[in-house]
């Protein structure tokens, strides 16, 4: 469930040092941003930054992209950047339909895609950010050796991720399976809010890295 607006997060966001503003004006050079040549990592739908945080503070020497499209939970995440010192984390309010107008060709080494919003109706099924369009998107700005790792409470939502890729003609699977937390793949995983939720109420969390 997505956070209730929060007056002035607008405002606040427009003002922060760690939000893009003009992304656009980085496609191609997103290095320069963080001015040194290290890898670049992007989460799509970050929530409150959780994750990510973490991430960047364990790899210093790979940048960060958090995308969030919803004001008021990317409030919550420039909280938490505020306290801290990382350097190599930076955040943008965007939709990740639009990938391909701020980042180059080979531009990105991994995408996360975590708990990521279901869309179960049918009549939705293009905007999840499974969906063979959203992994065509993906592929105009990976590295030719990126990947792009899936994690999800949400079985149906994971079937048709599995079967997006198989169909693709382009992604294979390399790491899948359907209990992350009893699973090998566990060794290094980083929650989020919505995971550290979900493993408490023992609920299965599926997990996926694709590359072409």
């Amino acid at each position: 469930m997505r956070l209730r607006n929060i007056k002035g997060s607008k405002e606040f966001i427009e003002n922060s040092p760690y939000v893009i503003q003009d992304p656009e004006n980085y496609k191609g050079s997103w290095r320069s941003l963080f001015q040194n040549e290290n890898p670049l990592h992007v989460e799509i739908g970050m929530g409150k930054g959780q994750f990510i945080h973490a991430l960047a503070e364990q790899h210093p020497d790979i940048n960060f992209i958090g995308i969030e499209m919803y004001s008021s939970v990317l409030y919550r995440a420039l909280e938490h950047r505020e306290n801290t010192e990382l350097t190599n984390l930076y955040f943008l309010r965007f939709d990740a339909k639009y990938l391909p107008d701020i980042f180059a060709k080979e531009e990105i080494s991994r995408i996360y895609l975590n708990f990521s919003d279901p869309w179960p109706k049918d009549r939705h099924a293009k905007r999840r950010l499974t969906s063979p369009g959203f992994l065509s998107l993906y592929d105009l700005v990976l590295d030719p050796k990126g990947s792009v790792r899936f994690k999800t409470d949400n079985r149906p939502l994971f079937d048709y991720s599995v079967d997006s890729v198989e169909h693709s003609g382009k992604w294979h699977i390399d790491e899948i399976t359907y209990d992350l937390h009893h699973s090998p793949f566990v060794t290094g995983n980083i929650m989020t809010e919505y995971e550290c939720r979900f493993v408490a109420e023992e609920k299965p969390i599926c997990y996926f890295t694709i590359s072409r």
